[in-house]
C-alpha cells in the first residue's frame, strides 16, 4: 500500500469523525511528510545480481546492509528537519519539549554516523539535550520513505517460502504488525522500517525465536478480526489482523495505526513493544 492511499483514508476518517485522536494527527502529518519524499525520489538501482542476492538471503543476511543503503543527505536532514517540527507540535505526548528540540535541532545534529548505527541497531553517538530513544525515532520517521524505496527496489530478489526468519529480508528490521492471508490463513509480519511484508510462521515468537507452545498464546477480539500475539518467555507482543474475518478491503499497513488501543492493551497486560 502506498503512503498516498494511506493518507487518502486517513483523509476519508477524518471527514467521516469530524476530526482524528490525537496519536492518528501525528501520524497522518508524519505520513505527509514522507510521501512527499517519496515523490521526490527514483527507484535505486539494485548493487546485487539476482545469483548474489540467492546467496545472502540462503546465508541468512538481508539484501541492505548499512554500507549499501546510500541515500541524499541534506534530503534526508530536510526531511528530519519537517519530521521535528512534526514532534515539536505533538511534543506534550511524545516526551520531549519543544525547547529541547530547539537547543539541539536533529537535522544539524544526525550525521551518517547516527544513521548508520542506527541502522545496526547500536547505541548513538551520546546527545545533551535529546535522548537516544527520541532520536531513533525521529531518524526512524525520517529514513523511512528512503528504506521504502531501496525495498521496492529489492523485494523482487526475495523468494518467500525459503526466507521465514524473523527479521526483513530486506533491512534487517523487525516487525510491528503481522496479518493472516484470507487463502489458507498463512501469517506475514510487515516491517518495522521499510514495510516489506514476509512470510513466517503461525507458532514462533518472532522476536525471541521461542516455539515452546505453552509460552505463546493470543488474544482476540469479539469478532476475531485483530489478534494481539504474546509470547510468556520476552514478554514481547505482536498486533495482527485476521483477513479471513477482515475481508478485502482492509489496508494492512494503515490497521498497524488504526490499532493503537491493542497497543495500550498489550501494555496494560505487562507486555512490551518491540525495541
Amino acid at each position: 500500500m502506498t503512503l498516498e492511499r494511506i493518507i487518502q483514508k486517513l483523509d476519508e476518517l477524518e471527514k467521516k469523525e469530524g476530526k482524528l485522536p490525537e496519536l492518528l494527527q501525528f501520524y497522518h502529518k508524519i505520513l505527509q511528510i514522507q510521501a512527499g519524499v517519496g515523490d521526490q525520489l527514483e527507484k535505486p538501482i539494485p548493487g546485487l545480481t539476482r545469483d548474489a542476492s540467492m546467496v545472502r538471503l540462503r546465508q541468512g543476511k538481508p539484501l541492505l546492509e548499512a554500507s549499501e543503503f546510500t541515500f541524499d543527505l541534506i534530503l534526508f536532514q530536510n526531511t528530519l528537519r519537517e519530521v521535528t517540527g512534526v514532534f515539536s507540535e505533538f511534543s506534550h505526548f511524545i516526551g520531549i519539549t519543544p525547547e529541547a528540540l530547539i537547543e539541539s535541532p536533529p537535522e544539524k545534529l544526525v550525521s551518517r554516523d547516527f544513521i548508520e548505527a542506527w541502522y545496526a541497531g547500536e547505541d548513538l553517538p551520546p546527545t545533551e539535550a535529546i535522548s537516544q530513544d527520541i532520536i531513533r525515532e525521529l531518524i526512524h520517521a525520517a529514513v523511512k520513505p528512503f528504506l521504502m524505496d531501496h525495498a521496492g527496489a529489492l523485494i523482487g530478489f526475495v523468494e518467500q517460502e525459503t526466507w521465514r526468519r524473523s527479521y526483513c529480508p530486506i533491512c534487517g528490521g523487525t516487525p510491528d504488525f503481522a496479518y493472516l492471508e484470507p487463502e489458507n490463513g498463512a501469517r506475514w509480519l510487515l516491517c518495522s522500517r521499510c514495510d516489506t511484508e514476509w512470510l513466517f510462521q503461525r507458532l514462533q515468537c518472532p522476536y525471541c525465536q521461542n516455539q515452546d507452545q505453552n509460552n505463546l498464546s493470543f488474544y482476540s477480539d469479539d469478532d476475531e478480526v485483530y489478534r494481539l500475539y504474546v509470547c510468556e518467555k520476552c514478554k514481547r507482543y505482536l498486533k495482527a489482523i485476521d483477513l479471513r474475518k477482515a475481508g478485502s478491503e482492509v489496508e494492512v499497513s494503515l490497521e498497524r495505526l488504526l490499532t493503537y488501543e491493542l497497543d495500550a492493551q498489550a501494555r496494560e497486560y505487562g507486555y512490551l513493544a518491540i525495541g
